[in-house]
């Protein structure tokens, strides 16, 4: 039996605390890809972290931009991001997704206000898209075309998030739900940050943004039988207990001031268990064809920008 370092034994632990859901799913995991998927995931957090717990939005951003030079290998890595890139070198996690991440979560620093869906959309990516791309390596994943469906379940996961978080995001003057949707209900961002709002109008609101973040947990599902049949349990797993969010929120009649969304444990469990059938389900069905839709957003920024990233080229293609 391989020995764990202590950043693994660390990163275990981080994920564990703070990822609940896919820790339960990564039982399905092979150890290694349980241990590749902590450090990613340790990875992840601290950038997180290092912008949302800094006292100081600068020095916050100083010290991503830090990890970005040790990705670059401009400055030397610390142990974590060390360890990450000895798996990124493994898995052939292509780096440009955690620089990417980088930037999704520097937008972060200070205070944030989406216009529309296509805000949403990039953001989405930047911060849990790129996700869904490290990971692909970490389980398996060998096929092109299965990738514009990872950053598509990324997408998902991370609308859910914001609908989760609404209150708490607000209270850090962060307003993820675009403001097209909600001047439509009659409401401003700065309804959200003050809390002094109507629940009920917003209550639509966020049900139709649950409902988009369908749409992306579907593109999601596609992807699926490119994924080895053990760690494609562990990811229709994750992802059904966190569409199970969405369902709560809904149980709560989508009014983001009755509480944090929590799925009861016996719910996760089910979810956990019908994932094994919806695996084995997935594999026989055949290959579909990626709504390019999904993300027009990012193609139209990488158009803009004169930038090439391979991932939303895939997209672009059709793939």
């Amino acid at each position: 039996m391989r020995r764990a370092t202590n950043v693994v034994v660390h990163s275990r632990a981080v994920l564990a605390a703070h990822a609940r859901s896919f820790n339960l799913a990564s039982v399905f995991l092979t150890p290694q890809q349980r241990d590749d998927a902590a450090v990613v995931y340790s990875f992840c957090r601290l950038i997180d972290d290092l912008i949302d717990e800094a006292e100081d939005p600068a020095d916050g951003r100083r010290r991503v931009e830090e990890i970005r030079g040790m990705l670059d290998r401009t400055e030397n890595p610390s142990a974590l991001v060390a360890e990450f890139l000895s798996v990124a070198d493994r898995c052939s996690i292509q780096l440009d997704a955690a620089r990417e991440l980088i930037d999704g979560v520097i937008s972060d620093s200070g205070g944030v206000e989406f216009q529309d869906d296509d805000d949403l959309v990039r953001y989405g990516y930047a911060v849990a898209g790129t996700v869904g791309l490290m990971m692909c390596g970490v389980i398996g994943v060998t096929e092109d075309w299965a990738l514009s469906h990872a950053i598509d379940l990324g997408i998902a996961m991370q609308i859910t998030n914001i609908c989760r978080d609404v209150m708490e995001d607000a209270q850090r003057d962060r307003v993820y739900v675009p403001a097209e949707r909600l001047y439509l209900a009659g409401l401003e961002p700065e309804d959200l940050k003050r809390g002094s709002f109507d629940p009920a109008r917003l209550a639509p609101v966020i049900a139709d943004l649950l409902n988009l973040a369908d749409e992306y947990y579907q593109s999601g599902d596609h992807g699926m039988r490119a994924i080895p049949f053990r760690p494609r349990v562990a990811i229709f797993a994750a992802s059904r207990v966190y569409r199970a969010i969405g369902s709560q929120i809904r149980l709560q009649g989508c009014d983001v001031t009755a509480g944090r969304a929590i799925v009861p444990v016996g719910r996760k469990l089910a979810w956990v268990g019908a994932a094994i059938g919806e695996a084995a389900l997935a594999g026989l069905r055949p290959r579909r064809t990626h709504n390019v839709a999904l993300q027009a957003p990012l193609i139209e920024a990488r158009s803009g920008s004169g930038s090439d990233h391979p991932h939303t080229l895939l997209a672009a293609a059709g793939s």
